[in-house]
């Protein structure tokens, strides 16, 4: 399973408003979107709420508050924010695709398997990304950058290379990972993996969860070869190799046969 990182948590309405050019009410220019889409949305309704209340309120520091929430609101409009441009930050330049564009192009992909052992040793061990390329199959490394990204790179056909940044959007302790590639990925890709105990404490399932949209060109050629036919297999093969390595400390190659131990289940 090439965790092509459903991309759980993000939070987009409609469409986005253009990024540049824009005009405000008055007519006069708006700089460049540099406020993330899930920021926007997030800015959009607070700041209504917050205007509600304080024109409700019929005070001046009623007003203040409405003052303040139509800023919001104009900031989620716009996608602009000057206290950004002032210091340089841009939010906007930091997010891969939006839901829609997973909802009307991307691939689906849902595998689960039961595994003999305790949530905690799954999700420590999977949760030390360092520990992935040993049952992920064309992961050939992940970098852990900080706490939330990682640099991915997976081998490709022909000895080809697709790389991305990734981050994490939700981590429960010993229950959840979720995932999603950053702006500028080769392959936009979102996904998640769940340890739920089994009846009785028997054994634990994971069931992973991965979209992806196929990039054009030549790399959206790779990408077809590199999960065939049936992406589910790819990822039903890779859940097998972390069975075993979890059940049974064998690493196994490509080809089924193992090429060593595990000296440790989880970091």
């Amino acid at each position: 399973m090439t965790l092509l990182h459903s991309r759980p948590g993000s939070s987009s309405q409609g469409q986005d408003v253009s990024t540049r050019g824009d005009a405000s009410p008055s007519g006069s220019p708006v700089g460049e979107v540099n406020v993330g889409s899930t920021e926007r949305w997030i800015s959009a309704v607070a700041g209504g709420a917050i205007a509600v209340v304080g024109l409700r309120s019929r005070s001046l520091l009623g007003l203040l508050g409405a003052a303040a929430g139509g800023a919001l609101v104009y900031r989620g409009a716009t996608g602009h924010c000057s206290g950004y441009a002032a210091l340089g930050i841009n939010t906007a330049d930091q997010e891969g695709a939006s839901p829609q564009e997973y909802f009307e192009r991307g691939i689906h992909v849902e595998e689960s398997m039961t595994i003999n052992r305790s949530p905690w040793d799954l999700y420590q061990f999977w949760r030390n990304f360092d520990n992935l390329p040993r049952f992920m199959q064309h992961v050939e490394s992940v970098k852990v950058i900080d706490d939330k990204r990682s640099h991915w790179v997976v081998d490709g056909p022909a000895g080809k290379r697709v790389e991305w940044d990734a981050e994490i959007i939700n981590d429960e302790p010993n229950a959840l990972i979720a995932w999603r590639s950053l702006a500028g990925a080769t392959v936009d890709n979102a996904g998640s993996v769940r340890f739920v105990s089994g009846p009785e404490g028997r054994g634990t399932e994971v069931r992973v969860v991965i979209d992806y949209i196929p990039p054009a060109g030549v790399v959206g050629k790779w990408v077809a070869a590199l999960f065939g036919k049936n992406p589910a297999s790819e990822i039903r093969e890779d859940l097998r190799r972390f069975k075993r390595v979890m059940e049974t400390g064998e690493v196994p190659t490509t080809e089924g046969q193992p090429r060593g131990t595990c000296s440790r289940s989880a970091n």
